[in-house]
C-alpha cells in the first residue's frame, strides 16, 4: 500500500534537505515539490511575462510540462524537456517562485501532478500546503520551522556556497516577505495540519531532525 510523508514549512526551513535526508533512510523517493514552482517561475521570468496577469499566465500553463524524473533515486526537473535544476536554485527564480505560487492556476496544476506521482510511489514529499491542501490523508504529518533569522543565515550560506553573493540582510527580507505571501495568500496558505507534529530546527542539526521523525514514524508502525 503506498504511503506519503508530507513535511511543511516556512521558507528556509530545511525542509529539502531534511525531506532528502529522511527519504534516503527509508528507502523511498523524495519529492520536492518547491522544485516545481521554481520552474513555473523560471519559464515566466524568461517569457518577461507580469507575474500578476494570471490570465496569460493560466493560459501558458496549458502549453507546459513539468516534469519530475528520478535518476538513481534523485529528482530532476524538466521544464518543456529541459534539465533545470541548476537553473531552478538562482535567487532571482527563487523570487520569482514565490510570485507565480500565489497564483490559483499555478498551484491547481502542481498539485494535481504532485498527487498523482504521490499515488505511483512512496514518497517524502516537502512543501508548504502537503499536509493541508496536496495530500491532506499523509499518513504521517511534520511542521518544520526555525526562527527567521537562522532560517535567513541558512540560506544566506547555501547560496554563497553556490557562488551567489547576496547581502545577508536583503535574504532576510525576503525570507520575511516569502512568509506574509505563504501565509496570507488565498489558496492552500502555509498553515500547520492539524494532525502534523511541530519540530523547531533552529537549534538542531540535520540529523537530530532526521531521527526525531524516524522515532515518531516507528512508534506508529
Amino acid at each position: 500500500m503506498r504511503y506519503s510523508i508530507a513535511i511543511d514549512g516556512p521558507s528556509g526551513a530545511g525542509k529539502s534537505t531534511i525531506a532528502s535526508a529522511l527519504a534516503k533512510k527509508l528507502g523511498i523517493l523524495h519529492l520536492d515539490t518547491g522544485a516545481m514552482y521554481r520552474a513555473v517561475g523560471l519559464k515566466i521570468l524568461r517569457l518577461g511575462i507580469d507575474f500578476s496577469d494570471e490570465d496569460t499566465i493560466a493560459q501558458i500553463l496549458k502549453n507546459t510540462d513539468i516534469d519530475i524524473k528520478y535518476e538513481c533515486g534523485v529528482q530532476k526537473v524538466y521544464l518543456d524537456g529541459e534539465n533545470v535544476d541548476s537553473l531552478i536554485r538562482l535567487h532571482e527564480v527563487s523570487k520569482a517562485a514565490s510570485a507565480v505560487s500565489a497564483l490559483r492556476c499555478v498551484r491547481e496544476k502542481l498539485a494535481q501532478a504532485q498527487r498523482k506521482l504521490a499515488q505511483r510511489y512512496n514518497m517524502v514529499v516537502d512543501g508548504r500546503d502537503i499536509g493541508t491542501y496536496v495530500l491532506p490523508d499523509a499518513k504521517y504529518k511534520f511542521f518544520l520551522t526555525a526562527d527567521e533569522k537562522i532560517r535567513a543565515k541558512r540560506r544566506h550560506e547555501e547560496l554563497k556556497e553556490k557562488g551567489q553573493l547576496i547581502d545577508y540582510n536583503a535574504v532576510l527580507e525576503d525570507i520575511k516577505k516569502r512568509d506574509q505571501l505563504d501565509i496570507t495568500r488565498a489558496i492552500a496558505p502555509l498553515k500547520k495540519a492539524p494532525d502534523a507534529i511541530v519540530i523547531d530546527s533552529s537549534n538542531m542539526i540535520p540529523l537530530e531532525v532526521v531521527q526525531t521523525m524516524i522515532n515518531y514514524i516507528k512508534e506508529r508502525l
